[in-house]
């Protein structure tokens, strides 16, 4: 198989950018009563989870725009400003802690905001430059962060500000809260030579304070612990538990907030470690926009068993052949008399440039001991085996997906197409995506 540049590490984490409080000021809209529309306020603050294989995810926020246009640039009329005076750095890694007071928020300011319809917000870094050599960095798990600052770049595309389309109407009296959901895993992408380069991949979700909460055995904390909500094996939200060090009453809790509600939502929840097998809680309820479910307490929390673990690596070709994309390799595996869930995903790495235009690689170590799964109940705590339903059939069996994305180009179609194969007699898969 082709040789890596550098190995690249699943990166998972969620920076989140709340627009905390657009509530009706003047402009266009009714207040409903025939009165005055009355000054409102547009408050924005920062969280996230957190990512593994690096130690600090730095950027450095100037301001935050919002205007009612979404083709409106950079130098229109009409922007709506948050301005940090000076602008702030923000290790994202510290804001990975949803069970603290504030949820871990980073308030980054407001101001008055006028009623009417949005379609554009912008997230404004300052640029890495002459002034600010090291305004956004990261640091590699394991590294020195004063000697070992590896900076990240940023495009000219996005130096105007990260620019995201998103439709919502501010009435008179009215408040309303969005989370930028911004995801690392596909936005910071490591070049063949050794680059890391900042291309956003956000999404605007409405903020409510909701989701799945539990506890994980503490014993567990040293494993690189991942939880996350899913649906039909796509991964809706993921975090780490609390692993602040006792006294810590919070000390292995986990919350999966902000997720879509409704009375016929269920979310399957799924807990990985570093060599020990997969734990899936199936058919998880969040109800309203305003509850919170809990699967498991400090008393009685979840607990994983070990496991062998096995690597299986690989190329990925895109075809048309490019070397700007960003692919992501998934570990999907389908229970006995459950969901199919994704273990581990990864984002590939472009091949060193000897190697042809459009090749990737990717590794994902895998557990090959069977899955335990448990059925959601009110009634705590809830049961995970791995033997009713017997889960040992698909022990060791993974299907590997993949998918890409360069530009407004999409490499949807897997050839030849994924198959649930044992990692342990088939630890390279090789495949090719092309685009729709």
């Amino acid at each position: 198989m082709n040789k890596l540049k550098n190995n690249s590490k699943p990166l998972i984490w969620l920076m989140g950018l709340l627009l905390a409080g657009l509530v009706a000021g003047c402009g266009s809209g009714g207040d409903g009563g025939g009165g005055t529309a009355q000054p409102g306020t547009l408050g924005v603050s920062l969280t996230d989870n957190p990512a593994c294989g690096f130690d600090e995810v730095n950027v450095t926020v100037s301001k935050v725009r919002v205007h009612q246009s979404s083709s409106a640039d950079d130098n229109a009329a009409g922007w709506t400003d948050i301005t940090l005076n000076p602008p702030r750095k923000i290790n994202l890694l510290n804001l990975n802690d949803p069970t603290q007071p504030n949820f871990a928020l980073d308030n980054l300011g407001e101001t008055p905001l006028a009623a009417g319809h949005y379609t554009q917000l912008r997230l404004v870094l300052v640029d890495n430059n002459g002034s600010q050599p090291s305004a956004n960095w990261i640091v590699l798990a394991g590294q020195d962060p004063i000697n070992n600052k590896i900076p990240l770049e940023t495009p000219s595309a996005i130096r105007s500000g990260i620019k995201l389309i998103h439709q919502f109407t501010v009435n008179s009296g009215q408040r309303v809260d969005l989370l930028l959901d911004f995801d690392a895993c596909h936005s910071i992408v490591k070049t063949g030579n050794g680059k890391y380069i900042l291309k956003p991949v956000i999404k605007v979700i409405p903020y409510v304070l909701n989701g799945i909460d539990g506890f994980v055995d503490k014993a567990l904390l040293g494993n690189n612990v991942v939880v996350s909500a899913q649906v039909n094996g796509k991964i809706v939200r993921a975090t780490v538990p609390n692993a602040n060090p006792d006294p810590n009453p919070n000390r292995g809790k986990f919350f999966l907030s902000h997720l879509p509600a409704g009375a016929d939502v269920k979310y399957d929840v799924v807990i990985t470690a570093v060599d020990h097998a997969t734990a899936v809680i199936a058919a998880v309820p969040v109800q309203t926009d305003t509850s919170i479910t809990t699967i498991s307490t400090d008393a009685v929390p979840f607990t994983l068993q070990t496991s062998t673990p096995q690597s299986i690596s690989g190329t990925v070709t895109l075809d048309p052949a490019d070397d700007g994309g960003t692919v992501v390799v998934a570990a999907k595996q389908s229970l006995s008399g459950g969901p199919t869930v994704t273990v581990k995903s990864a984002v590939g790495t472009v091949l060193d440039t000897a190697f042809p235009i459009g090749d990737y690689g990717y590794n994902l170590t895998l557990p090959i001991a069977a899955p335990w799964l448990g059925q959601y109940s009110t009634s705590l705590p809830i049961a995970l085996s791995a033997t009713v339903p017997d889960q040992s059939p698909v022990a060791k069996f993974y299907t590997i997906q993949g998918s890409a994305q360069v530009g407004t180009t999409v490499y949807a179609t897997q050839v030849p197409p994924a198959l649930a194969v044992d990692i342990t007699t088939t630890p390279t898969q090789n495949f090719t995506l092309k685009s729709q």
